[in-house]
């Protein structure tokens, strides 16, 4: 692989149906988490503290992240929501008041799966990625609902790799 390659991640196209996800939220933009005030450091260890970790479904041992409710495009306010995938039947029992919930229609995604590396380097890596992809792509996002997926059984912040759903036309 060439050194101009190295950062680039991989990229598929897959179909997904449609899921709940149950966590953690907050609204912010992405101009606001360039800067020191942003809000998603903060909104991890929310997850990790609240102990939705122990309450990962053995189907799907993975945390995600869910960037949904968009404004408008990438440069409106959003909601994330970190957490677990639910079953739809749990989702309106579950709730609390600490807890959000969302459903992610069935859609088509462009998949980025990052480079193995620290997990504070390859996840801006891969969205500054996403973001310049779009720009000259003739894909088009619907922003419905994208995610990153973090597979729990082999997670190791200084060494992973993450894959991120950019759902598309």
């Amino acid at each position: 692989m060439s050194d101009s390659n190295q950062n680039q991640s991989e990229r598929f196209i897959e179909v997904r149906p449609a899921m709940s996800i149950q966590g953690v939220g907050v609204r912010t933009t992405n101009e606001a988490e360039a800067g020191p005030q942003g809000k998603i450091p903060q909104l991890w260890d929310r997850y990790f503290q609240s102990g939705l970790q122990a309450q990962l479904s053995d189907k799907d041992q993975a945390i995600y992240a869910l960037y949904t409710d968009y404004e408008s495009d990438a440069s409106g306010e959003y909601t994330l929501i970190i957490g677990n995938r639910i079953e739809e039947d749990v989702a309106a029992a579950a709730s609390s008041e600490e807890l959000q919930q969302a459903s992610v229609p069935a859609a088509k995604y462009m998949v980025f799966r990052t480079r193995r590396g620290p997990l504070m380097e390859v996840v801006p890596e891969v969205w500054y990625e996403i973001w310049s992809y779009f720009q000259q792509s003739a894909e088009k996002r619907t922003y419905t609902g994208d995610y990153e997926r973090y597979d729990m059984q082999e997670f190791d912040p200084a060494h992973t790799m993450v894959d991120v759903y950019i759902a598309i036309e």
